[in-house]
């Protein structure tokens, strides 16, 4: 059975890559403003299910195979959702917002066949982080953007995005963008994988 992944996520791509497991990559193409704008009134975890079965179920109207789709957001202490920056100033806005709160991340994944989803799973993973000085946001900045402007967050949490966090709470892969271990699984029943 053949995989295919509805986004050209590198993040996503890396996951699946390191874990030994065979997709191919196929943009969905889906206007994810115009989604998120007609989805206003959906809970940040539901809205990060409803856009990743969309993705899914995008390509597997087109393609033969088990199509996974993905999608993360962040959502504040205040539940105010944070998209990926538009610009460098907007990253730093988003940063300072962020600066000293608990936040959540919501990744969900969906995997459709023939059209329709056949399964998902949503995780929560919860980010504590650190006071953020001027000087330290404008620093990582320099050093990060435009690298992250493809982030909800503003971060890399592989890279140098780690030094925003006291402490975290949940799975790695979610806060990457994907929880990999449930999807594992799943490929696993579905003999994508072998068991």
């Amino acid at each position: 059975m053949t995989l295919i992944l509805a986004s050209q996520s590198a993040s996503r791509r890396a996951m699946l890559d390191a874990a030994g497991v065979p997709f191919e990559a196929v943009a969905a193409n889906v206007d994810e403003e115009s989604a998120k704008a007609a989805l206003t009134h959906l809970s940040p975890r539901d809205l990060a299910d409803a856009l990743a079965e969309l993705k899914a179920v995008k390509v597997a109207t087109r393609l033969p195979g088990l199509v996974l789709g993905s999608d993360s957001l962040v959502a504040l202490a205040d539940g105010t959702r944070l998209d990926k920056p538009e610009s460098r100033e907007q990253a730093a806005a988003h940063l300072t917002r962020m600066s000293g709160g608990t936040h959540d991340i919501w990744s969900a994944v969906v995997i459709a066949e023939q059209g329709r989803p056949v399964w998902r799973h949503v995780e929560r993973a919860r980010l504590h982080v650190r006071p953020l000085s001027y000087t330290f946001i404008e620093a990582y900045l320099d050093m990060e953007w435009p690298v992250i402007a493809g982030c909800v967050g503003c971060f890399r949490i592989e890279g140098p995005g780690v030094q925003l966090f006291a402490k975290i709470e949940g799975s790695h892969f979610t806060i990457l963008g994907m929880p990999l271990l449930p999807v594992l699984a799943y490929l696993r029943e579905r003999g994508v994988l072998p068991k």
